[in-house]
């Protein structure tokens, strides 16, 4: 009798010993499935009737800021990571994802990943190079690989909306852009860096696979969160670049120049933190 339970209790300890040995990855001595298994957040619903406030605001994330660099690193993809512009692109070319084209920002016009990879500069190249074996000069095809790294800005598009049922100004987030900062080959120094929208993502239609892909965070590797957190929570360094207006499309930038633009910037936000608080009477 007590053989079998020595032998039980031996069975049991190497299935547990197997069982942490197998959920041992070179990261992590456990397996990280939270992040992996969320869903998004479902939005509360907005009745039309209920809305006394709404504007239309177009924001600029810039990833050279130390609190946006959790979007722009890594550089190359990891087993637990992705950079943002990596998570899309793997979004449109495996997981459905759609890209619009940036003619507008309605969402009108779908991009396919070929469209995209010729706007990363994706394509061939001929050199002319000595062949080994007779030495001489031939022309060579080689392809030229595209480098996500050059996406060092996002343009945001989003809705400031006062809902009366809740009392609350709420901020949503419609659509995401990447926008490709780079020197083209023969350009000079003074021609300075070119700049170009890539493509526009549909937010609410990406949130399922952002919630599911961690953001690095620096204090605690075991409280990571999504990148649908990162952005429900307001947690990047932007600045507003245009709100809707009568011209449609004017940018701040086009009436100000300098640091009249950032106090501009600056006004625009706080006018429309200040909406909330018109609204209370005392």
């Amino acid at each position: 009798m007590k053989r079998i339970v020595f032998l039980l209790v031996g069975l049991i300890l190497m299935g547990g010993f197997s069982q942490s040995k197998a959920q041992t990855t070179p990261t992590s001595i456990y397996s990280k499935n939270h992040t992996k298994n969320e869903r998004p957040i479902p939005y509360a619903h907005i009745r039309e009737a209920d809305v006394i406030f709404s504007k239309l605001v177009w924001r600029e994330i810039n990833l050279r800021e130390k609190m946006n660099q959790p979007m722009y690193y890594p550089t190359q993809p990891m087993d637990d990571r992705y950079s943002l512009i990596d998570l899309l692109m793997f979004g449109i070319e495996n997981e459905g994802l759609t890209a619009y084209d940036t003619d507008d920002d309605e969402f009108t016009t779908p991009l396919s990943i070929e469209d995209i990879r010729t706007k990363f500069g994706a394509g061939v190249d001929t050199i002319r190079q000595a062949n080994r074996e007779t030495g001489l000069m031939e022309t060579k095809i080689v392809p030229r690989s595209i480098n996500t790294n050059e996406v060092t800005k996002y343009q945001v598009k989003e809705q400031w909306l006062f809902d009366k049922q809740s009392s609350t100004l709420q901020v949503r987030i419609i659509g995401l852009c990447p926008i490709r900062e780079y020197v083209k080959d023969g350009d000079s120094e003074l021609d300075g860096l070119r700049k170009k929208k890539m493509f526009w993502i549909f937010f609410p239609e990406a949130r399922p696979l952002l919630a599911t892909h961690e953001v690095f965070n620096p204090f605690n590797d075991a409280r990571r969160f999504s990148y649908d957190d990162l952005f429900m929570k307001r947690r990047f360094s932007s600045y507003i670049t245009q709100v809707s207006n009568v011209h449609d499309n004017r940018r701040i930038e086009s009436y100000t120049v300098g640091l009249q633009t950032m106090l501009e910037s600056e006004k625009i936000k706080n006018d429309l933190l200040n909406v909330e608080q018109d609204f209370w009477e005392y």
